[in-house]
């Protein structure tokens, strides 16, 4: 809109005496472009639903799932970081509101309580849970990344603080848990309620791996 005002005769310099001065608002880039607005909100509409449903997939045979603290980190490093990781574990960047949408309802919820600064998703796509932290343990320590520690894990439908990863690091390999099993079977009784008074996490494995033996001896037949 064009507004013009209009000077009339007075005392003021003949400069100014019957002269008419054009004021035109100056529009800002949405204003002349009233549905670039809307495009961009489209598209980052699409895009947190995207990502939420990238969440989601990788959560569907996922057997934890842990937060990292990627504060600090370049793009090189996040390069480099996933180079070390094996197949079966995936690494996400994604903002704590979507995950949140992502795992509502579900037993990640534990995660919840690291739900909080910049973080990465590491997610581990195997049983074999030592295995899959390991290059990332090893990563930071190698660049020195003291700062960029787990913030949380979930294993199991439990919430695993950074001071209780010790637990989810030492657990015992797929191999281990055969083994330890069929010694406590074939053993004087003694030792299998040595075994059952192990660690929870050690018993669940144990029990676990005894499901599935059972289970693949039966398919065989």
């Amino acid at each position: 809109m064009e507004l013009s005002l209009l000077s009339f005769s007075s005392s003021l310099s003949p400069l100014c005496h019957n002269r008419t001065l054009s004021l035109t608002p100056k529009l800002s880039k949405s204003q002349n472009h009233p549905r670039l607005l809307t495009i961009r909100s489209a598209v980052s509409r699409s895009k947190k639903e995207e990502t939420v449903e990238t969440v989601k997939s990788h959560l569907e045979n996922c057997h934890l799932l842990a937060a990292i603290n990627y504060k600090g980190l370049t793009v090189k490093q996040f390069q480099d970081l996933r180079r070390t990781l094996p197949d079966t574990t995936k690494l996400v960047v994604a903002k704590n509101t979507l995950v949140i949408k992502a795992i509502e309802g579900t037993k990640w919820e534990a995660l919840k309580p690291c739900m909080k600064g910049m973080n990465a998703w590491l997610f581990v796509q195997t049983d074999e849970i030592p295995s899959a932290i390991r290059p990332y343990r090893s990563f930071q320590k190698e660049r020195k990344l003291d700062d960029n520690d787990f913030a949380g894990a979930v294993f199991e439908g439990k919430f695993y603080a950074p001071d209780n990863f010790k637990a989810l690091e030492t657990m015992p390999t797929r191999a281990e848990v055969y083994a330890k099993m069929l010694g406590a079977l074939q053993s004087p009784a003694i030792n299998l309620v040595s075994t059952l008074q192990a660690p929870a996490i050690e018993v669940i494995m144990v029990l676990k791996a005894y499901v599935k033996k059972l289970e693949d001896e039966s398919n065989a037949a």
